[in-house]
């Protein structure tokens, strides 16, 4: 039986418990210094900038023809379970599922999990010069539109009462809810064995897109840039596969013996 545990054991963990531990305290120490910085790039005196922008993004929509969102959420509304399972998927998509899809990276398929890692760490770079760089007010800041605070409503805790340096009420561009999903979601749609998981994991990120949309939380084209964010951080991540293979290459399993984590 101890022999068997091991086995198990460096299967699961092929560098280690260490590892384990120093890559989760790698990913909240990173996720934490990028929330605070992106709580510092809110400031007050940009709320006008922020509002303008939001207004700019709802001319482009309507001038595009895709203006849809005040529909989603009003029909949402007219569905309370829809509304609420939407503003429930709202605030665990970035944390619960994310934090549980990461583990099970790392645990079922580690060789893949470095590169995706990096495009998390990436992408939250990305985000951090969007937020500086166009912050934008999210639909639910709008009511003259239709649109409800869902999360809310549902919490019966109101944003405003959230304010801290962890909050940044105009940090929607772009979606990092999407980001997230596309940069869990498609390394796990092709590397899940079962095709019922496979076709899951590759509609995740249209079921999020939906949700930041019900919820008043996100405009479309926050989705689109949300997307576009996790396709550079995939780019990224693999120029930095390039520049250290052995560790950082994407699907390294099949090599004789794992590539030293770092």
């Amino acid at each position: 039986m101890p022999s068997r545990v091991r086995q198990l054991t460096a299967r699961a963990l092929p560098h280690g418990p260490l590892d384990l531990v120093r890559q989760l305290a790698f990913m909240l120490a990173a996720y934490s210094l990028y929330r605070w910085v992106r709580g510092l790039v809110d400031d007050p005196a940009g709320a006008a900038i922020a509002f303008e922008n939001a207004r700019r993004l709802i001319s482009i929509e309507q001038t595009l023809n895709f203006f849809v969102e005040p529909s989603v959420q009003a029909w949402a509304q007219g569905v309370p379970l829809v509304v609420d399972v939407s503003s429930w998927l709202y605030i665990n998509t970035q944390t619960t599922v994310t934090l549980g899809a990461l583990v099970f990276l790392y645990l079922a398929h580690n060789s893949s999990f470095y590169f995706v890692r990096n495009m998390f760490a990436v992408s939250w770079v990305l985000a951090l010069v969007g937020y500086g760089l166009y912050p934008t007010a999210p639909p639910r800041l709008f009511p003259e539109w239709g649109f409800f605070d869902a999360v809310a409503s549902f919490t019966g805790v109101s944003h405003t009462d959230n304010l801290s340096a962890l909050f940044n009420p105009y940090a929607a561009v772009p979606s990092m809810h999407v980001a997230f999903a596309l940069m869990v979601a498609l390394p796990l749609a092709r590397l899940c064995r079962r095709r019922a998981a496979r076709v899951l994991w590759a509609v995740y990120p249209l079921l999020v897109v939906f949700v930041i949309v019900a919820t008043g939380n996100h405009f479309i084209l926050d989705a689109v840039l949300g997307g576009a964010t996790a396709l550079v951080a995939a780019y990224a991540a693999r120029w930095m596969g390039r520049a250290r293979p052995a560790a950082w290459s994407w699907l390294q399993a099949g090599r004789a013996a794992p590539a030293p984590a770092t």
